[in-house]
């Protein structure tokens, strides 16, 4: 199935992203960004989303990181 992700960290991207039916948001999180998600904030369709929501075909996943390097 097909999903749109939006990568906030370092110069960013957008894509269409290729995905298994029954991928869930943590799945996404752990292949594409991984590390802690605690330190981001996750949303699909521009509502915040948990690691164990199903992604669905055409949802918009955004990452964002909540702090940024450097910034104090």
């Amino acid at each position: 199935m097909r999903i749109y992700f939006i990568n906030h960290l370092g110069g960013g991207f957008a894509n269409h992203l290729d995905v298994a039916e029954g991928t869930t948001v943590g799945q996404l999180f752990d292949d594409k960004v991984g590390g802690d998600p605690a330190g981001y904030l996750i949303r699909v369709n521009r509502l915040p989303a948990s690691k164990d929501q199903l992604l669905q075909e055409n949802d918009r996943v955004s990452v964002t990181p909540i702090r940024i390097e450097g910034a104090r």
